[in-house]
């Protein structure tokens, strides 16, 4: 692989791939929405895994009722009709009280309902998983992983993309439906043979016999890749998993009810420039692979740093690092020593931004909870690092300065003592960090690349990425919006 990463270029590739994006998106303006995208993944460990197709994720409730906009069942597959019977099934984990659907809320864009880090699981629903729950929300356009795989936007150089999981190791939803099902930390089945007994004794076991055949349960090991297929299928064909229902796709399409305000309008060059928000280097809205377009992701892996999260129960050992595609829950890209030369390590995929407005947990590690102060690490994790990294060997004021930000994950401030920065990575990996703006190295106490209004009006337009049944995590307030 090239040491020059994915969107290693910088200077003048940058600002051709920021130019691009807004072209595309004055093409998708014309040509209107479409496909989806991206994938995620918590717990779990096993290597890159490929499984005949189907799939979803795991942990607390909900009702196939509830599944806004979803297909009428009479019109699914019989091997999609299984798998909306298993999605909600709670016995189908080794505790009997978590399901797909427990995670993967249909009312909250198939993302967890609460803003917990990380969510429970295990046998007693008492262990903590080790990464945020995303959406499952646009990810039957994603690719399968690979290590070179072309960009999108047609001039970003190739590099580690697609897959399922924060660290790709799944490559079809089947394949990424095996990992919360059989992991410990979440549906905590025993094998794979204890799911499928549950399936043979499931009300719906004739439904399964009739989608896959009378001798289906003879073979355990080709009935559980069945389920997997089917978990899949309902997952492409259920409409709810991709409405496309945003006032952005009403932009897109040129529909009524899909006229960006100012604001709005001004958050959409944020999220285009490459001098301020640059978002669309990583989170590509134009047209996309097999025929797609508006992911609003190009399938990408990142390594920015972001800062350690010491509400999860794992981090309490300060030798253990998620690293992303380097490990440890993936194991076919780990180092070959401690710290040993790995330009995976750090990276991490990028999501789309999708509904990122609903969301309560954001990043791998659910850090931070709220859209507004992801932007702002975005803007300030070089210009004011102190806001985010802890502090050694500094004295704490006993009153902060009346300009010290409270928008941070550091809410005290220091005198003296150095920030660590990057503390969620080891020293070895740091020159993995992209550098692409908003987070250039730019030095400390320098101005940030986006302004206030920058930020308002990006909050803006990300807010019309979220589907029409959906509801924000942070209300705007009246009239922010507007002008």
């Amino acid at each position: 692989m090239s040491e020059e990463r994915r969107f290693g270029p910088k200077g003048p590739a940058v600002r051709r791939t920021g130019q691009l994006a807004l072209a595309a998106l004055a093409v998708a303006g014309l040509a209107g929405a479409v496909l989806v995208a991206c994938g995620g993944g918590s717990g779990g460990g096993g290597s890159a895994v490929a499984l005949p197709p189907a799939s979803a994720p795991a942990t607390a409730a909900s009702s196939p009722a509830a599944a806004a906009a979803s297909t009428p069942a009479s019109t699914l597959s019989l091997a999609a009709q299984v798998g909306q019977k298993m999605f909600f099934d709670k016995n189908l984990s080794g505790s009997g009280a978590m399901s797909c659907a427990s995670c993967h809320d249909p009312a909250h864009a198939y993302a967890p309902a609460n803003d917990l880090s990380v969510q429970l699981g295990g046998v007693h629903m008492d262990k903590a998983g080790l990464r945020a729950v995303p959406s499952l929300r646009y990810k039957d356009i994603t690719p399968a992983y690979a290590d070179l795989l072309d960009n999108p936007d047609g001039i970003s150089v190739p590099g580690p993309g697609g897959g399922f999981a924060w660290d790709g190791r799944a490559d079809t939803l089947a394949a990424q439906a095996r990992i919360p099902l059989l992991d410990p930390l979440e549906m905590a089945n025993a094998s794979s043979a204890d799911v499928v007994k549950k399936l043979q004794a499931a009300d719906y076991a004739p439904l399964i016999a009739k989608a896959f055949g009378e001798k289906v349960f003879d073979d355990s090991d080709a009935a559980f890749a069945k389920a997997l297929q089917a978990l899949q299928a309902y997952q492409l064909e259920d409409r709810s998993f991709h409405p496309y229902s945003s006032k952005f796709d009403l932009y897109a399409a040129n529909k009524i009810g899909g006229n960006l305000t100012p604001a709005e309008t001004r958050g959409l060059k944020v999220f285009t420039n490459p001098a301020t928000g640059n978002c669309a280097s990583c989170h590509y809205q134009g047209a996309g692979l097999n025929g797609s377009s508006a992911l609003f992701t190009d399938f990408s892996y990142e390594a920015i740093g972001v800062p350690r999260n010491a509400n999860i129960p794992a981090n309490n050992d300060l030798k253990y690092f998620d690293m992303g595609v380097c490990g440890p829950l993936r194991t076919d890209h780990a180092p070959a020593a401690p710290n040993a030369a790995n330009s995976f390590c750090g990276m991490f995929k990028a999501p789309t931004m999708r509904n990122v407005a609903t969301r309560q947990a954001f990043f791998h590690n659910g850090v931070m909870h709220s859209l507004e102060q992801v932007i702002r690490f975005y803007n300030t994790r070089d210009t004011r690092p102190e806001l985010w990294y802890p502090t050694v060997g500094g004295t704490p004021k006993e009153k902060n300065d009346a300009d010290f930000p409270a928008y941070g994950l550091i809410t005290t401030q220091y005198t003296g003592g150095k920030v660590k920065k990057f503390d969620d990575l080891p020293p070895a990996y740091v020159p993995n960090i992209d550098t692409q703006l908003p987070m250039d190295g730019r030095a400390a106490g320098s101005a940030p690349p986006m302004s206030e209004q920058d930020i308002a009006d990006l909050i803006c337009f990300l807010n019309t990425l979220s589907d029409a049944d959906t509801k924000p995590a942070t209300p705007v307030k009246p009239g922010a919006c507007v002008n």
